[in-house]
């Protein structure tokens, strides 16, 4: 977790700077203590939080409550996006996840914090104060991507209420404490599919779990590498928030469009030799002109698979562009990049 710490006070920064180092972020403190401290100089609350806020993961502000609140009042947007806040006061003694506790994951940091200090973390999310099964934070932890927010207050809401909530993975996922596998009104179904699902009011949970293969022509556009995209995931039933990576052969590892692509929807590009692609095993759709450009045979396909996994979509061509899909092997995604 990416943290920013402020302290306001000489006993705060004092355990400001302990705090800092357990989270290897930078301690800011009023220019008035800096140079007794060491710590970096905040010449504007205003402007320390604006940015915090846009390039931080987690604020901690060791201080009053009223402080934090102030401070963070016009960035607040919401609970799927603003990052976890928490409020500590300057003796550790109690630390106050404020905002994202669950999908932000400020409840979790308040609970180290308060190992850190010998405090207590002063939790009041319902779920947690209930003992009950939270979908976003079980989400979070996994990778999963929520698809439907309103869905998502529904599950917690039933679930605090002691109603039914069903389960469905198209992976290996045990069925979660507080839900129940088989019919139900209400479900979750863990799945890269799009689409309804196999409840009625199904809450779709998404993991980044494909791997894009592109080939395309030089000098081809973003959007009509985007419009290859959408077309091809659409055309397999597949989510968009369940792309982990674009995969292409490293002649194409400095095409503009491609690149631009990448950018735009937060993918990383995985490059591979010709050589690299040719040695990937299976039967696939060859073409002699791809293989006199790029001398391989064939790029979206072995791209896609170049590190192993399912062939979901096989070659989809259109506009310059061809797509292929494949499903990763769990154990080569990396959760942490989801949310």
């Amino acid at each position: 977790m990416n943290a920013a710490v402020i302290a306001f006070t000489r006993r705060g920064a004092e355990l400001g700077e302990a705090v800092a180092r357990h989270l290897d972020a930078t301690l800011h403190v009023p220019p008035r203590l800096a140079p007794e401290t060491g710590a970096a100089a905040c010449c504007s609350l205003e402007a320390w939080t604006a940015e915090a806020w846009q390039s931080r993961d987690a604020l901690l502000f060791i201080g009053a409550c009223g402080i934090a609140v102030r401070a963070i009042a016009p960035h607040v947007q919401d609970k799927f996006t603003d990052p976890a806040v928490v409020v500590m006061d300057e003796g550790g003694r109690f630390v106050i996840p404020l905002l994202s506790g669950h999908v932000g994951g400020a409840n979790t940091l308040a609970a180290a914090l308060a190992e850190v200090t010998g405090g207590q973390a002063v939790i009041s999310t319902a779920t947690d104060v209930n003992g009950r099964f939270a979908v976003d934070v079980w989400a979070r932890e996994r990778g999963l991507a929520i698809t439907d927010r309103q869905l998502a207050k529904a599950v917690s809401a039933a679930i605090l209420e002691d109603e039914a909530v069903g389960f469905a993975s198209d992976f290996d996922h045990g069925c979660p404490p507080g839900l129940r596998p088989g019919r139900a009104e209400l479900g979750v179904w863990v799945t890269c599919r799009s689409g309804g699902g196999p409840f009625p009011r199904t809450l779709r949970l998404v993991p980044r779990q494909l791997v894009l293969g592109i080939g395309c022509r030089r000098g081809i556009a973003k959007e009509a590498v985007a419009a290859a995209v959408d077309a091809a995931l659409e055309m397999a039933g597949l989510d968009p928030l369940a792309a982990a990576a674009v995969a292409t052969i490293e002649l194409k590892a400095e095409e503009p469009g491609l690149l631009a692509f990448c950018r735009e929807r937060g993918l990383p590009l995985r490059v591979y030799s010709a050589g690299e692609l040719a040695a990937v095993p299976g039967d696939f759709t060859a073409s002699p002109f791809v293989r006199s450009v790029t001398g391989v045979d064939n790029v979206c396909e072995r791209a896609a698979l170049a590190e192993g996994g399912t062939l979901l979509l096989p070659k989809a061509a259109g506009n310059g562009v061809t797509v292929a899909i494949a499903l990763a092997d769990p154990a080569r995604t990396d959760p942490s990049q989801i949310m």
